[in-house]
């Protein structure tokens, strides 16, 4: 016997509605609410659109395309999420902070779990290369206290755009990473290099899409940080050198105005000397501020 809400026609005029309906009896309600969104909106779009037959073909094997290139450490997906800004959207969603602590953005694809942990004041970059630069700063609590024992997991391209995972063999094995507690003060610093601009990868679908829609793949320079701290909400973030000629185009739109960090070109030999670190180095200074769990 047929279900009375499997019984509709489906028209031009309520192709959503019908297809919803067939979903009444689903055995999740967050799947059930998720896929009518989905279709309506899908529905919507196809209805303002109005794609030939060969458009809708064109869209189907791209994302064939797009699952076909995908393996055990390329997600395609994820790219392409990513190129659209769902994943900073679902990343703002996920992370929204009370007013005063710092903005979070996109993990990113080059993180490693097991990073060394290192006295403060280490220099991450093991093979030298690259301008020399000195990255200093506090972790915070929102009223401006500084928070002891807070875990900072930072990691960074070189200089040419590359991250330790992406040239095995080139570069040591965790190069450019570091893992650090605060004391008391709630300060860090360490070394590292000035890093570089470089572009995601862009050699299969989404790479074509972005060329066809006039878009370059590039993200700007930056550094990634993990924060954590007992009783804070975990911070997943970068700091942008705002004179990147990618700054205002990221590819992936990880750019927070908030998140944008001054890189001091510093020439004084004495002012090196007390970082322990040769001239001309660069000089970046970023406070981090977190939210209490449970906060507002």
């Amino acid at each position: 016997m047929i279900d009375e809400h499997e019984s509709g026609y489906f028209t031009e005029a309520n192709s959503a509605e019908v297809v919803v309906a067939r979903n009444r009896n689903a055995k999740d309600e967050r799947l059930k609410e998720v896929m009518e969104v989905i279709t309506r909106k899908l529905h919507e779009a196809v209805k303002e659109i109005e794609p030939t037959q060969e458009e809708w073909f064109g869209a189907i094997m791209f994302l064939t395309q797009t699952g076909q290139i995908c393996n055990e450490w390329r997600q395609e997906y994820i790219l392409l999420s990513d190129v659209l800004g769902v994943s900073m959207l679902v990343d703002a969603i996920n992370n929204r902070k009370p007013s005063g602590a710092s903005e979070s953005t996109v993990l990113g694809p080059f993180h490693v779990a097991d990073a060394p942990e290192l006295p403060m004041g280490s220099n991450i970059c093991l093979d030298q290369k690259g301008e020399p630069m000195f990255v200093h700063g506090r972790i915070l609590d929102t009223e401006g206290n500084p928070i002891a024992g807070a875990k900072i997991d930072v990691w960074q391209a070189n200089d040419e755009g590359f991250y330790d995972v992406q040239q095995k063999g080139i570069q040591p094995d965790f190069n450019l990473r570091g893992v650090f507690r605060t004391g008391a003060d709630g300060r860090y610093w360490f070394h590292g290099v000035k890093p570089k601009y470089y572009p995601i990868p862009d050699d299969g679908p989404v790479g074509k899409l972005l060329g066809a829609l006039g878009r370059h793949p590039n993200r700007p320079a930056h550094l990634h940080y993990i924060v954590e701290a007992e009783g804070f909400d975990a911070l997943t973030t970068h700091i942008f050198d705002p004179d990147d000629p990618y700054i205002d185009s990221d590819a992936v739109f990880g750019v927070k105005r908030s998140l944008l960090a001054e890189f001091r070109k510093v020439e004084d030999a004495e002012a090196a000397a007390k970082v322990e670190v040769a001239a001309p180095f660069y000089d970046v200074e970023f406070d981090f501020v977190l939210s209490r769990k449970g906060g507002n």
